[in-house]
């Protein structure tokens, strides 16, 4: 059996409203909240006691969704500095095709974004750079060029 699909990606915040702010500046749409708590959501997670908020988010085509989530208990556990280099076991990364990638970047600083490197070309195909988002995350950016 093969899978159907990708659902989503789930990132841990510390301020769902930042994080929502961040990735609808992005060009994401917040299809929407949740408070979540009880039996399903301790067996899944292996936490006891689990009560949190969540935000899902879709990309504007339909097909990708990112769901947020604040932990009211158990409290969330930061397991090491935010600005950790990219090539950190486990380290996530999320990456969106846009059609502007410095408009982009330009629109999502103020939001907090800050380039890890630097813009880079690939050849006359892309142009690539990666940024810190909300929680330390690094968002990955693609332009496609002609």
């Amino acid at each position: 059996m093969a899978i159907q699909r990708m659902d989503n990606v789930g990132i841990v915040v510390e301020d769902l409203e930042v994080a929502i702010a961040f990735f609808v500046e992005l060009g994401m749409e917040l299809e929407g909240r949740a408070e979540i708590s009880g039996l399903v959501a301790d067996q899944c997670t292996g936490l006891d006691g689990v009560h949190c908020d969540i935000a899902m988010l879709r990309t504007p085509d339909g097909h990708s969704r990112l769901e947020l989530a604040k932990y009211r208990r158990p409290a969330a556990i930061s397991d090491g500095p935010r600005n950790r280099p990219h090539n950190i076991l486990g380290t996530h990364r999320v990456m969106f095709a846009v059609d502007d990638l410095e408009g982009t970047v330009a629109r999502l600083r103020p939001h907090g974004a800050e380039l890890v490197g630097e813009i880079a070309r690939f050849e006359d195909t892309y142009l690539l750079c990666y940024l810190r988002g909300p929680e330390g995350v690094i968002v990955g950016l693609a332009e496609q060029l002609n």
